[in-house]
């Protein structure tokens, strides 16, 4: 085997980095009365805490809310991050680079700043308790993303444009028919991303949604708890291994374009 100590300290990483996720699953697998137990491993695995996770919140109430503002998030954000990237890697304007500096300067602002401008916004135009808010979000594109694709673009061969400009395209038939159909990784990459934020959004949901429509991620810390109210470490466990099984599939179904698109876009 080629560097071996490589390998062995890549081991050691996947390890560490695996292992919340192991103590996870064994909390899930544990009963209340061993809350306080200094063990790793269960007495007696309880399989049914999974059951019992699911059945005391309305999980698939909750988990088909969360598929639909995370999937809906994740579409709009893409489809005008990827306009807008392309504006800045190719189309030229007076004011393009301060533009473009400002919007790398929204990247260095905290979120925290803009949470009572936001929730006051949306409160006035009657969108709270309804997913617009997210719509809005989406549609205005993500700094971050059409940082990315302006990145990806920049690097597209400018020889390919040349020839679909001398085949009579206009900007808009280049960017669907040449540009699109090379930018599968980098989409696939903010496809993963955007959609991983907004499923794993907690803030958000919190302020701007109720009880009704609100998402896992507000739903399952706050759904397992004992009459006295405190949490129920097992079922919280259990429900929170739950929630972020579908985040581990979708990354390990899309790693491999995923890797490449995020690659791509950063190295360039």
């Amino acid at each position: 085997m080629r560097h071996p100590l490589l390998h062995f300290a890549l081991i050691c990483l996947a390890v560490l980095f695996l292992s919340p996720l192991l103590w996870l699953f064994l909390a899930a697998l544990k009963s209340p009365d061993e809350r306080a137990s200094d063990h790793w491993l269960p007495a007696q695995p309880r399989w049914g805490n999974f059951a019992d996770a699911f059945t005391r919140i309305d999980f698939s109430g909750h988990l088909l809310n969360s598929v639909i503002l995370a999937c809906l998030y994740s579409v709009l954000t893409t489809a005008s991050s990827v306009c807008a990237g392309y504006g800045f890697a190719r189309l030229t304007a007076r004011g393009e680079k301060p533009l473009f500096a400002l919007l790398v300067m929204t990247m260095m602002t905290p979120g925290i700043v803009t949470l009572v401008p936001t929730y006051l916004l949306f409160a006035r135009l009657g969108l709270v308790g309804t997913y617009w808010p997210w719509v809005l979000w989406g549609l205005g594109g993500n700094a971050y993303i059409i940082f990315l694709f302006r990145q990806f673009f920049a690097a597209v061969p400018r020889e390919l444009e040349e020839a679909a400009f001398i085949d009579g395209c206009g900007h808009v038939r280049l960017f669907l028919r040449v540009v699109l159909p090379q930018s599968g990784p980098a989409l696939t990459a903010s496809a993963v991303l955007t959609f991983a934020w907004a499923w794993g959004d907690w803030t958000g949901p919190r302020l701007l949604l109720d009880e009704r429509t609100t998402t896992l991620a507000v739903a399952v810390p706050m759904g397992y708890a004992d009459p006295s109210g405190h949490g129920v470490d097992n079922l919280l466990a259990a429900g929170s291994l739950l929630y972020v099984l579908p985040l581990l599939l979708l990354f390990l179904f899309a790693q491999r374009y995923f890797t490449a698109g995020a690659y791509a876009s950063w190295m360039r």
